[in-house]
């Protein structure tokens, strides 16, 4: 038997029973369209978060903090922590590097770095118009800075320069104080409330009352600063990395601000000789070549570091753990569709136990018979594949049109939730041609052990 030959027996078998060829058809389509909808969404989200992270700068980020920090060893449930040695932090640098201004510059000289500048920010009560306000705390943020993301600043502008009397805060700020229009909020000013301590009226107080709770040596300062520009709201927190308070200040001003010289008590124990330091430096490498000598640099210079790029080998490997759990849900379906199609040839082999005999009689051998069946199968994985990349296809941009429109009355733009490489449908068709064509296994030996003097005498 010819190949055209095998190919034109399958279509008509097919062909006969269409409606039965179709329900098959739909299960292989509901479970290739499952897959494709899971994987792709996977993708997707691996997609978009990469992409924030190197919208942000974060691949080219280097985090610097004081040195001797100590992180405590987890212990066991009833274990006494002083029964165990504490080890120290991974590359915790030496207690007395203190991480100051000469520090910064310092470490703004080493090659390969672009930026560097201290981790500064303060508490506050923030308010707005005539409403309440509420405590956030203050980013203290150089021009260069904010210049270097400029993009993201969709209403206004950032401020020129370091010295400049302004803010730059978030959509997602302005939200928290019923705020729909932000181009409206373009140079409305706001109040940063601060507390300081007082000299002179600590002088007058008691000590004791001060302990007690009595009296408090504090003072309250409140100043209003314009609103300079306003960062949009963005998909998996991409303006996060450059505003995550909501509130951004330039040095020059946030210098005229009277506050406490710390913004917890823990900044107290970084202290050293007298002096605090920054509880942390960002650095801005050129590219991401330039983060292993950096990183070695400011170590020797005795302060920690950590950088968001090292870690992005475990996010790589937790979506992939992801991708094969929903391909693993997607598969349940696959199975369902693939039983379907056992059904079905089993029972075109009773239906044609005649007709199989009458071949098998003009000289038709068992292989011909099996590749018969084995092309029957193949068509229905195959059609069931076609359509079920189209019905995942589908399926997702309805799926990301209606999640994309309930975000949109949260103030948070539009972003493609599924992604769709060519690879994800080539592999869906294929996979459901090789799923079809082990379905089609039993049913075609089944059908080529078929006795034709038996299959001639059947009625």
């Amino acid at each position: 038997m010819r190949f055209s030959d095998a190919v034109d027996f399958a279509r008509t078998s097919l062909g006969k029973r269409r409606l039965r060829t179709f329900l098959t058809a739909s299960g292989v389509m509901i479970g290739i369209g499952a897959l494709v909808s899971m994987i792709s969404f996977g993708k997707g989200m691996q997609k978009n978060v990469t992409r924030a992270f190197r919208s942000s700068d974060l691949f080219t980020t280097l985090m610097v903090m004081p040195g001797g920090a100590e992180t405590p060893g987890r212990n066991a449930p009833g274990e006494d922590p002083d029964d165990r040695p504490r080890p120290a932090a991974k590359d915790a640098g030496r207690p007395e590097a203190i991480l100051d201004d000469a520090a910064v510059a310092a470490i703004a000289k080493i090659p390969g770095v672009a930026m560097a500048y201290p981790d500064i920010g303060f508490p506050a009560m923030v308010g707005l118009g005539q409403g309440g306000g509420e405590f956030r705390l203050i980013q203290v943020v150089p021009a260069a800075v904010v210049a270097t993301q400029a993009r993201k600043i969709k209403w206004g502008r950032g401020y020129g320069g370091d010295a400049e009397e302004g803010v730059v805060v978030s959509q997602a700020f302005l939200r928290r104080f019923k705020v729909t229009d932000p181009a409206a909020a373009v140079g409305q000013k706001i109040r940063i409330t601060t507390v300081s301590l007082d000299l002179g009226r600590l002088a007058t107080l008691n000590l004791g009352s001060i302990l007690a709770g009595e009296t408090s040596p504090v003072a309250q300062e409140s100043y209003e600063f314009p609103i300079l520009g306003i960062i949009g709201a963005e998909a998996f927190g991409e303006e996060g990395s450059l505003a995550p308070s909501g509130v951004m200040i330039p040095p020059g001003p946030a210098k005229g601000i009277k506050r406490l010289p710390f913004s917890s008590v823990w900044d107290l124990f970084r202290v050293q000789g007298g002096r605090m330091g920054y509880s942390a430096v960002t650095v801005k490498l050129g590219s991401l070549r330039d983060l292993d000598p950096v990183r070695d640099e400011v170590r020797t210079m005795g302060f920690a570091t950590f950088a968001l790029a090292d870690q992005f080998d475990q996010i790589t490997k937790a979506f992939t753990i992801m991708d094969m759990v929903l391909a693993a849900v997607g598969m349940i379906a696959i199975v369902v569709a693939a039983l379907g199609i056992v059904n079905t040839m089993v029972m075109s082999i009773l239906e044609r136990y005649r007709e199989i005999g009458v071949m098998k009689a003009v000289g038709a051998s068992d292989g011909d018979i099996r590749r018969i069946f084995f092309f029957e199968s193949g068509a229905i994985g195959f059609l069931g594949g076609v359509a079920g990349c189209a019905l995942g296809w589908v399926t997702s941009l309805v799926i990301n049109r209606v999640v994309d429109f309930y975000l949109a009355r949260q103030g948070v733009p539009a972003v493609a939730y599924f992604a769709f490489p060519v690879w994800i449908f080539l592999g869906a068709v294929a996979f459901a041609i090789v799923v079809s064509l082990v379905s089609g296994i039993y049913p075609a030996r089944r059908a080529a052990r078929v006795d034709p003097v038996v299959a001639l005498r059947h009625d």
